[in-house]
């Protein structure tokens, strides 16, 4: 096997016989030995796991067992995924020896599936701070160019579907952690409907506002990861009791006859992104109108009326959760974790609360506005990923988040490429869909990517 496929094609190749979950393991182990040491996209390989999957995955397929689309799939967990007796740390020094006695929900789910894990990927020290340089690890680096940065948390993730060295890996999304990543390395994300999936056994950020999904080299295989990682889980009182979806059942419908929107203010005037983000996302909305798909423009409140509670809400349930910790351990963080979080200190109560009366107005406005459009588009992020030895501290402080408000909403997003930025460093949009509305994101995500076809193009590594 030479180029590296996606996993509807990996998974139609094994289905046939025409390839060996272990041949194809074995390719991405050699893989990640040859150009991980550039990347920092795994804090550990988990090899022996590996080799054990695929042969059990090989042995299923000899006879005629295969247990669907991922079975031989070769995939990673986030390092705030819990694993059963491998070390899950959270990229952090205070968890550096952790090593879990469960699995997470979805990583068992993942694993009853068929999948290969090879290991865990980077994040930013739990899931917040980063790039960090004083930690235990280094941080993950951009495959397109490694002087440049992922975005983050899932920043391993991210690096490692864009390196080709995993198909597809789980990522955590509380203000744009899965979406941010596959803007940057040029992969898909998708952030699903809040309580769609599980994250019991996943290590928390801010309660109210994590998400957990995966990312992978196309919406397609998006929809082939969701499938089995979504799913009612009584141990998360978020998690939603309903049936899941069939996500690829809309898949091939394409374009024609969608009702799309336009948040044309979030990236012309609330925070003004690159010519070349700019010019991709109005491709990508001729493109849909050209299919035959409704198009308009939509307004909604100014992103920074987004930005501004989830943020608060954010710092302050992080620091709630890590207060105990924060004051007998505080030198053990990272500097941009503490620094980061310590700010929810000066929070007051009245601020919290009006933030969380603000959320609720975003929810009904956003709910309002969505009511005839099957999806809207907007910006995943400004531009090309900067210098990873440039990313200020306060970066989310400076100015509003693209993915941010649909953390605060919950709404489903995904995050596609739409071209290159003159810096040769992917360019992406953001597409939104309605509240467990995901095979209609999908679908319109997927016609997308297999008319332009960005996704033919990876990384010029090894």
């Amino acid at each position: 096997m030479s180029a590296i496929p996606t996993i509807a094609e990996a998974a139609a190749l094994i289905a046939a016989r025409k390839l060996s979950p272990v041949e194809l393991v074995t390719e991405q182990l050699a893989r990640i030995n040859m150009l991980d040491p550039a990347l920092h996209a795994f804090l550990l390989v988990t090899q022996e796991r590996a080799m054990a999957d695929a042969r059990a995955s090989e042995a299923r397929q000899m006879a005629g067992a295969l247990r669907g689309r991922l079975d031989g799939i070769p995939i990673a967990h986030k390092d705030i995924y819990n694993t059963a007796n491998i070390r899950t740390t959270a990229h952090s020094k205070l968890l550096e020896h952790n090593v879990p006695t469960q699995d997470a929900f979805t990583v068992r789910k993942w694993a009853e599936a068929g999948t290969v894990m090879l290991g865990k990927l980077a994040t930013h020290e739990f899931a917040f701070g980063g790039p960090s340089f004083d930690l235990p690890w280094p941080p993950a680096r951009n495959p397109w160019n490694t002087e440049h940065f992922t975005a983050g948390s899932s920043s391993g993730t991210g690096a490692a579907v864009a390196a080709g060295l995993i198909l597809g890996g789980t990522g955590s999304d509380t203000g744009g952690s899965i979406r941010g990543p596959a803007a940057l390395c040029g992969t898909a994300g998708i952030k699903p409907t809040y309580g769609l999936c599980s994250r019991a056994g996943i290590l928390p950020l801010a309660y109210s506002l994590d998400h957990a999904g995966p990312l992978a080299w196309t919406a397609e295989d998006c929809a082939i990861l969701l499938q089995a990682m979504a799913g009612y889980d009584p141990a998360d009182p978020a998690c939603a009791e309903r049936p899941v979806a069939d996500f690829g059942a809309d898949l091939n419908k394409g374009a024609k006859g969608l009702r799309v929107g336009v948040v044309r203010h979030f990236f012309e005037d609330d925070h003004r992104v690159s010519d070349a983000t700019l010019s991709g996302i109005n491709a990508a909305v001729d493109f849909y109108r050209r299919e035959g798909a409704e198009v308009r423009d939509i307004t909604l409140s100014p992103m920074g009326e987004y930005h501004a509670p989830g943020y608060l809400i954010m710092i302050t349930e992080a620091f709630t959760l890590h207060l105990p910790w924060l004051r007998g351990n505080f030198p053990e963080y990272a500097e941009m974790f503490r620094d980061r979080v310590a700010t929810a200190a000066l929070v007051s109560g009245n601020d919290i609360t009006q933030a969380q009366r603000r959320r609720r107005l975003l929810v009904r406005e956003l709910t309002d506005a969505m009511a005839d459009f099957d999806v809207i588009v907007t910006a995943a992020a400004p531009g090309e990923a900067p210098r990873i030895d440039e990313v200020p501290k306060w970066t989310s402080m400076e100015k509003p988040s693209f993915t941010m408000p649909f953390n605060v909403t919950g709404f489903p997003a995904i995050t596609i490429r739409t071209g290159f930025g003159a810096g040769g460093l992917p360019v992406a949009m953001q597409l939104v869909a309605k509240p467990f509305a995901e095979p209609t994101l999908f679908r319109a995500a997927h016609a997308y990517e297999r008319a332009m076809e960005w996704h033919k193009q990876r990384p010029a590594l090894g």
